[in-house]
């Protein structure tokens, strides 16, 4: 039984015509912690991007959670991110509505219509993040860190089996961001769910360390270290 959850192979990523990374061969399994690392510009949101299918994959072979890269339509590409969660530096929460709200609002999104169903899913991730108490508050009533547990509670939402995590720990402080490492690497534990990471930040790496993919010189180079 294959458990890769990302397979690449010999795989040319564009940002429109400009050819950013090439010869790209990456595999993740099932529940596996990956830091994605590499200096701005060279090529790790183009990867990540790749992956939940905002940027075409034009050359090369891919396959994320059993889904065909080469094959995505404009109507396959939610199939494929109810399979995935992506957390972002900046929260990108809505800011008019209270934490529950911008729960229900991706629920429905994606095709959930059962109330009952939708409250519980909702109760269980805010609990899954320890915010449980938190589903009346606005996004503005919580801290950083708080935020941000609300952005990993809304990418478990589909139980997905990749959770993409872009800079997660950016704007947090050193505290906040170990609260937030120990929270994925108990994700990708405790329910098996696969975790990439872009992140500059070494002394998370330092802490939590992990397998490391680096994006440099056009490549991606995999069991990278360091140094």
């Amino acid at each position: 039984m294959n458990d890769a959850i990302i397979n690449i192979r010999d795989a040319k990523i564009y940002q429109g015509d400009n050819l950013i990374l090439e010869d790209v061969n990456l595999s993740v399994n099932k529940g596996e912690f990956v830091y994605l690392v590499g200096k701005t510009g060279t090529g790790k949101s183009s990867l990540l991007k790749t992956l939940y299918g905002e940027l075409p994959l034009k050359e090369g072979q891919a396959t994320v959670a059993g889904f065909d890269l080469r094959q995505l339509t404009w109507k396959t590409v939610p199939f494929l991110r109810r399979t995935l969660g992506v957390v972002f530096q900046d929260f990108q929460l809505l800011t008019d509505r209270n934490v529950n709200e911008n729960l229900k609002f991706v629920l429905k999104a994606t095709g959930w219509k059962d109330e009952k169903l939708m409250n519980e899913k909702i109760a269980d991730v805010l609990d899954k993040v320890g915010l449980k108490s938190k589903g009346f508050k606005m996004p503005f009533e919580l801290s950083g860190g708080e935020q941000q547990r609300i952005d990993i509670a809304r990418a478990l939402l589909n139980s997905p089996k990749l959770i993409l995590a872009d800079e997660p720990t950016g704007n947090l402080d050193p505290e906040t961001s170990d609260e937030i490492m120990q929270l994925l690497f108990h994700i990708s534990r405790d329910y098996g769910t696969a975790v990439v990471m872009a992140t500059h930040d070494y002394i998370v790496i330092r802490k939590f360390p992990a397998r490391m993919v680096r994006t440099e010189k056009n490549r991606v180079l995999d069991n990278a270290s360091i140094a």
